[in-house]
């Protein structure tokens, strides 16, 4: 019987690092320059085969051109001519560090690699981190300034620091997998040839964005959802951010990433140090489908903070009334809610200050006295006699310039005064880098939900940052590093203080998600636009990286407010109920037919929430115009299939969908149709999705794993 190898191995003699997981291998080897070169990354091989290895090097190796092989974290000293991931300025002028390896540390999982600068006061540890029963490699970097307390001032200047570079083995030709997009259509999922350069994947805006997502995917241009090799990246980073992938005339290809962007610098006095976000990679020769599960599975054992807890049934007021909020409209939009069976209210924005608009009252959160005279606690009560937890719409991180709080602090915005203001959805942003800001808004949101026995916030920053300045700051632009980490700093001591209190993540729909605001908050709510339609493409890329359970999606009024499109309520529903299902739109105009049928759509989701929202995920594959989400048991016992057709043509009815997650030589009951089918034939041809004839056709099919 072979011993388990353990997790991280390294032999100092060699310079050698090994870090294990199920399905890969992840090792590097110190160069003779002291720096971290990578060596491997891709399918497991044993020590003596890793140890045999040669270096990776370029095979346009000249006077003009390094050999060495790809570095852990690229410097720019030597003869590196690519993207470097740590940059430096000393006070002599002099940039760029050059590494003697000073010592380890294995710790289980954790692996840290110690180099200092040769010639500065200046020190690195390359950290990484793997877990037991997961294919994600994490990496992180800590830059310390090592110059004594008492000794000169001498402030090194960090113009870039990452947390990590990545470097993909030679292959035959590369694809980058990317997701793009803007407000009211994010998570648009690209696949395009890398090109010969380097191509820039970046957020300028003090939030993840709308824009680009820092995930990305690469593989040789063949991989399929099933079959081929992948590479995959994610930042956990909620902030401005930068990802530079460089694929090289020779055909080295690596990436490098973290946070902050072009153009900013950082300084580190004696003593200070700078730790990056995570950068977290992983590998899998099971195509896009088997990476998006391994993510999936990370994101659920080791980023949720509440994984096993069922994402409640939502409804919230937005569509239904706007700004024009009171307390008895609310109450009679939750009684119908709770008809439906939805488990959690959302009093959405107008609720507090001046509130008519958003022109005003932004900062200020207390109750609007002609709205809500009594509080809201009275609100609050009602809803929880419902039966429903009480969710609150709030934007700490915003104000008006029309509001108390500006008018008592406009020194709290992020601006520079020696620059015209630019105004956003007539809102500023407030600095949370500032102590007296961050402690601000964690009393103010305590208090709230102490005083209203709030269950659920609904996070929103609806502004990115513009002129972003912090005058007569000695280091202005911590700002872009500190604003977010306050904000989760936040996040996590109301959570510790409230264990019950459920957030929900909101940037004007999904301009802030990543693995680092999701490892704070229960779901993320992925776009304004609820359209049906284009919410399947949404959700399509939204799935590369993050689970079901994390994706809030609605049902609302048709027409939709977005799109204008008009699609029948199941369908509308049948998309929904691919992630954390909720409802919106104005429930006193729907009919009784409606909403009979819209109680009936959530019980049938309550029964396959669990499935769908801790399964693994299978994107299915059919012809045509008809798409399909196939959600698995762990241990095959249960199956649901949703099937979409926005479109029909005649002549085309849907080809059956394959289902190759289920096991060949099982049995599976149908129980709504009480028919049995081999399992060999449903992965092999697949099952009728039953779609009804027309547009906007939907299907429901839930599959009962039984004995032969």
């Amino acid at each position: 019987m072979h011993a388990t190898p353990p997790l991280v191995t390294f032999d100092p003699d060699l310079g050698h690092a090994v870090l294990r997981t199920p399905n890969s291998v992840y090792a590097l080897r110190l160069g003779s320059d002291g720096s971290p070169r990578h060596l491997r990354w891709g399918a497991p091989l044993d020590d003596a085969d890793l140890g045999a290895t040669p270096d990776a090097v370029s095979r346009a190796a000249s006077s003009f051109e390094t050999e060495a092989a790809a570095d852990e974290l690229a410097p720019q000293t030597g003869a590196r001519f690519g993207p470097a991931g740590l940059q430096v300025r000393f006070a002599s002028g002099t940039r760029g560090a050059q590494w003697r390896f000073t010592g380890h540390t294995v710790d289980g999982g954790e692996l840290r690699l110690r180099l200092d600068d040769r010639h500065h006061p200046l020190r690195t540890e390359l950290c990484y981190r793997v877990r037991p029963g997961s294919d994600v490699v994490e990496r992180w970097t800590e830059l310390t300034h090592t110059g004594p307390a008492d000794g000169p001032p001498d402030p090194i200047t960090v113009d870039r620091l990452d947390s990590a570079s990545w470097t993909a083995p030679p292959l035959a030709d590369y694809r980058l997998s990317h997701l793009t997009g803007g407000w009211n259509s994010e998570f648009q999922l690209q696949r395009d040839r890398l090109p010969v350069a380097e191509t820039v994947l970046t957020s300028r805006r003090g939030l993840t964005s709308h824009h680009a997502t820092p995930w990305l995917a690469l593989d040789d241009g063949t991989a399929t959802e099933e079959r081929g090799e992948v590479w995959s990246t994610a930042l956990a980073w909620s902030g401005s951010w930068r990802v530079t992938v460089h694929r090289d005339p020779a055909g080295r290809t690596t990436w490098t990433g973290g946070f902050g962007h072009e153009g900013l610098s950082w300084t580190l006095r004696p003593g200070e140090s700078l730790r990056t976000p995570v950068y977290a990679g992983l590998y899998t020769p099971h195509g896009f489908g088997a990476a998006s599960r391994a993510w999936h599975e990370h994101v659920r054992r080791h980023v949720l903070p509440h994984p096993d807890r069922d994402r409640p049934v939502l409804y919230n007021s937005w569509e239904a009334t706007g700004f024009d909020v009171d307390e008895a409209g609310q109450i009679r939009l939750a009684q119908r809610a709770a008809r439906l069976g939805a488990e959690l209210f959302v009093l959405d924005d107008g609720w507090f200050g001046t509130r008519r608009d958003d022109r005003s009252g932004l900062g200020d959160w207390t109750p609007r006295p002609e709205a809500f005279p009594r509080g809201l606690r009275p609100l609050a009560d009602e809803v929880h006699r419902l039966g429903m937890d009480f969710g609150l719409w709030v934007e700490p991180e915003m104000v008006n310039r029309d509001s108390e709080l500006y008018r008592a602090h406009p020194d709290w915005v992020i601006h520079s005064p020696r620059l015209d203001a630019t105004e956003l959805r007539n809102q500023l942003v407030l600095n949370f880098a500032r102590p007296e800001v961050e402690a601000w808004a964690g009393e103010t949101l305590d208090r709230l939900v102490r005083e209203n026995a709030v269950d659920w916030f609904k996070w929103d920053a609806n502004r990115a940052f513009t002129e972003a300045g912090w005058d007569d700051h000695p280091d202005p632009d911590r700002l872009w590093i500190d604003h977010t980490r306050a904000v989760h700093r936040v996040m996590d001591r109301l959570r510790a203080a409230h264990p019950g209190l459920r957030i929900e993540a909101c940037a004007g729909g999904g301009g802030r998600v990543d693995l680092g605001i999701l490892a704070r908050t229960d779901q993320a709510w992925t776009s304004d636009n609820t359209d049906p339609v284009d919410r399947i493409g949404i959700h399509y890329g939204f799935g590369q990286l993050f689970p079901a359970q994390a994706m809030a999606a609605w049902v609302t009024d048709s027409p939709n407010t977005a799109t204008g499109r008009r699609t029948p309520l199941r369908f509308r529903f049948h998309v929904a109920m691919a992630g954390a299902l909720g409802l919106g739109g104005d429930l006193t105009a729907w009919s009784v037919e409606e909403l009979a049928e819209a109680a009936e759509l959530v019980a049938a989701y309550k029964g396959i929430r669990p499935l769908v929202q801790r399964g693994h995920l299978h994107r299915a594959t059919t012809g045509g115009a008809v798409t399909a989400v196939h959600y698995a048991a762990p241990d095959d016992s249960e199956h649901v299939l949703l099937t979409w057709r926005p479109t029909t043509r005649f002549g085309h009815p849907p080809d059956p969908v394959r289902l190759p997650a289920l096991d060949p030589g099982a049995r599976y009951l149908d129980p709504d149709l009480k028919q049995v089918y081999s399992g060999a034939v449903l992965v092999r041809r697949g099952i009728d999705p039953r779609l009804p004839a027309g547009d906007y056709a939907s299907s429901l099919i839930r599959l009962r794993r039984v004995e032969s």
